[in-house]
Order: C-alpha cells, then structure tokens, then sequence
C-alpha cells in the first residue's frame, strides 16, 4: 500500500485529481444503483417491467452517446464534459430523490446515464494526455481508484438505504454535487483537440475508417462480455444453487469484495511486471484468456445437484462463483491498462476521446447483446438439462477472444497504420 501511495503521489497534478474523481464518481454512483430497483419495484411499487425500463433508459442513454460525448469533449476540451457530466448526473440524483412519477423518474434515469456518456470519454482521454510516458502505469492506478468505488460505495450506500433511500439520493446528488465544484477550481483546462470547422461527422469519419482500431475494439468485446458476468451469470448461479437466501445474498457481496480487494492490491505489482516481460498484445492476450478459464469451476460443478447439507450447498454456490470472480478480476487487471494505451496509440493521439466514445459504445453493444445470449443460454441449459452450456458458451468465447488479440499482435495490427 505504501509504494502505492507513492506511485499516486509520483503523478501530475491533473492526473492526481482524475484518479480522486473517478474514484467520487464510482463511489457516488454506486452508493445508490445498486439499490434503485428495490426502491422502484418495493417502496414506489412499480411493475417489473416498468421497473426495467427505467434502468434500461439509464443504460441506453450512457451506451447509446458514448460517441457523441467523446467527440464533443475532443471539440470543446476535455473538462467542460467532465464538470458538465458531473452537474448533470448531480441533478439527475437529486430527481431521482423527489420522483414519484414514471415520467419523472425516466428523466432522471436518462440524466444519469447521459452524464456517464459526457464524463466517460473525457476522463480517459485527459488521463491519456496528462500522464505523458507513464500512462500505462497511469490507467494501472485508475483501474485501482475505480474498483475501490466500485468496493466502498455499496457498503455506505447499505447503511444510507436503512434510513431512506432518498437520504441515499440526496447523499449521491452532494457528493457529485461537491465533485463538480472541486473540478471547475482545481482542475485545469486543456485546449480543444479538434479544429472547430470540423463537424463531429467528420471526427466520427476518422474513427470508423481507422480498420486496427475497429478490429480490436471487436475484439476486446469478448472480455467486456466476460467481465459483465459477474453481475449476471455469477449471482443467478449463486442463487440458482444457494436459494434465495441470507446465505445467498452474502455470497454475491463476497464476490463483489473479492473482485475489488483483489485489483486494489495487486493490480499496480501486476502491471509493472507485465511491462516489463511481455508486449501489450500478449498482456491482453493472457487476461482474455485468463476469464475464459475463470468459468472452468463453473463448468466442472454444474451438473452436481444441490447437497442436501446447508453448508455444503452454501459452499458448492459460493466457491466456483468466488474463484471465477478472482480469476475475472485478474484477466481485467492483465487486460485495462494496456487496453486503454493500445486506444491511444491507435488513435496516433489524434481524437482520443473520440475514439474512447465510439469503443465504449462498440463494447456497450457487445456487452448487450453478450447479455441477451448469456440470459437465454442460462435459461435453454434450465430447461433442457444442460447446466453446462452457458460456461462452456463464455469460455469458448475467451479463447475466441484471446486468440484475437494474439492474432492482431502477431500481425502488427495493434500499432498504427504507417
């Protein structure tokens, strides 16, 4: 922890205070979202599908202006997205604390995921710029402030939704609130990258017609489907298996706490040892191939039937899913840093936070329609006695994936076109 402190304390200033923010931000975030649809279904009473649409309006609207928000931020420079994405999601929180209506509560959920959309891009792309030579080593430390969000926020939003769950707005809307004034004082201002005469059909032009950048974008959607299974298929697993219990509700936070405990102290250590062993492709290569084997447990314990012993079912539910979400943490950690390098120099720095925008949003499909398969395949494998498909699915997608990256390296198609 101490070489960790001072690696932060090592960095520029700028990139010192987008660590702190992205850090506020994932904390704010999820000190309220994981509890959104219990408050919408149980204390508002909404129906299921109401309920869903109101969270699928927040997703589409972040994933859906991924692009425009990233090429606005390389138009008009990147803190004005950054405080602007702030103040919005400010204001969509605190909506969120007086809504009672449907109507009301769609605009906030659309508020908040369009501020994700404004902030995303810019803060990647600024980290890029600011952090010169050391930007691996940069995006390694934001990949740790991100996922301690990520860790702490739930807990303290635990404690807040006892209370009240609009004490948990309220809360969220003044942290973001505090972060939005703290950036316009602190934070400097870059220069736009873009020529103002250039539309932002013509950024986007540059972007769809850069081939090494799609490919690997496509290619890096196979571990972004792969990640999101810890908040898919990993608790219906532990639920399926454990009940819908105490016990069961435990293990899903375990497998949170795990993830986060696990990239907070080791993902710097890992990086720096990647960089200097391995080429960046390998490194992507290795973490892909790493969440492909993280499903392998699951695999293998599928088709045991539930013990009729407590503790032992508790445990057959909660260890192959634990070790998949330590093993899916370790391919992330292998994969992020390089990830977010291999974006840049693709870019040749020319429309960085364009091209973060239009990835996210490849990624955001890919991770959608990842989803829609996994949710189906889980569902087909209930009724047709093939508890092993949906893990023989995601590891089978890794390999596709790792072998990908593997490929684009061995052909040069990681570095830009000469």
């Amino acid at each position: 922890m101490t070489k960790l402190v001072a690696q932060y304390r090592s960095m520029p200033t700028a990139t010192r205070l987008l660590l702190l923010n992205q850090f506020t931000i994932n904390f704010g975030f999820y000190l309220l979202m994981p509890y959104l649809a219990q408050h919408l279904a149980g204390t508002l009473g909404l129906a299921a599908w109401l309920v869903g649409l109101i969270l699928g309006v927040r997703n589409l609207s972040q994933q859906g202006m991924f692009a425009v928000g990233g090429a606005l931020a390389d138009r008009l420079g990147y803190k004005p997205l950054i405080v602007a994405g702030c103040v919005l999601r400010t204001a969509g929180f605190g909506l969120l604390a007086l809504a009672d209506s449907v109507p009301a509560l769609v605009i906030a959920s659309a508020a908040t995921g369009l501020a994700g959309a404004m902030f995303n891009p810019a803060v990647r792309a600024y980290l890029a710029l600011d952090s010169g030579s050391r930007r691996i080593e940069a995006f390694a430390l934001f990949n740790v402030f991100y996922q301690a969000g990520i860790l702490i926020g739930p807990v303290v939003g635990l404690l807040l939704t006892g209370a009240s769950f609009r004490l948990t707005c309220a809360v969220s809307a003044a942290v973001f609130a505090v972060l939005s004034v703290i950036q316009i004082r602190a934070l400097p201002r870059q220069p736009a990258t873009t020529r103002g005469d250039t539309g932002l059909a013509g950024q986007w032009r540059v972007v769809l017609t850069n081939r090494r950048f799609l490919l690997f974008a496509a290619a890096m959607t196979c571990s972004s489907v792969l990640t999101f299974q810890v908040y898919l298929a990993l608790p219906l697993e532990v639920r399926r298996i454990g009940g819908d219990t105490t016990g069961s509700t435990i293990g899903v936070a375990l497998l949170f706490v795990a993830s986060g405990l696990v990239t907070v102290l080791a993902q710097t250590k890992l990086t720096a040892w990647c960089r200097t062993r391995i080429p960046p492709g390998y490194a992507m290569a290795a973490g892909t191939a790493t969440m492909a084997i993280a499903f392998l447990p699951l695999l293998a314990t599928a088709p045991l039937t539930r013990p009729p012993n407590p503790l032992a079912a508790w445990a057959l539910a909660i260890l192959p899913a634990l070790t998949a979400a330590i093993l899916l943490a370790i391919g992330t950690m292998l994969t992020f840093p390089f990830e977010m390098d291999t974006i840049v120099t693709l870019a040749q720095n020319r429309l960085v936070a364009t091209h973060y925008g239009i990835y996210n949003t490849i990624c955001g499909l890919g991770i959608t329609a990842g989803n829609l398969l996994t949710g189906a395949t889980l569902d087909t494998a209930r009724a047709q006695g093939l508890p092993t498909l949906p893990w023989l699915a995601l590891v089978t997608l890794g390999a596709l994936g790792a072998t990908t990256l593997l490929t684009l390296h061995r052909t040069n198609r990681l570095t830009p076109t000469p």
